[in-house]
């Protein structure tokens, strides 16, 4: 039950890292601003490489910054969360 907060508010910590670190990894490897699958001008190459980039970038993230709170709130509390 404490952890849930904690959990909701590292969740939004975490995409914004995540979003982030999207755009500056999309600003080295893509042509402007990333593609939205609904834009008509950018080929598909383009748009599925943006969202396995997005992807793989929120997944990762996500998975840290998860199991980064679980070990704080078992450091804190010395029981694992969930």
């Amino acid at each position: 039950m404490f952890y849930r907060p904690v959990g909701i508010l590292l969740g939004m910590a975490g995409g914004a890292l995540a979003s982030t670190l999207f755009s500056r990894a999309w600003a080295a490897v893509g042509n402007g601003d990333a593609p939205d699958a609904m834009d008509e001008e950018r080929e598909w190459k383009e748009i599925l490489l943006a969202a396995a980039l997005q992807g793989a970038i929120f997944a990762v993230v996500k998975a840290a910054v998860d199991r980064s709170g679980a070990l704080g709130v078992r450091r804190l509390t010395g029981t694992w969360p969930g």
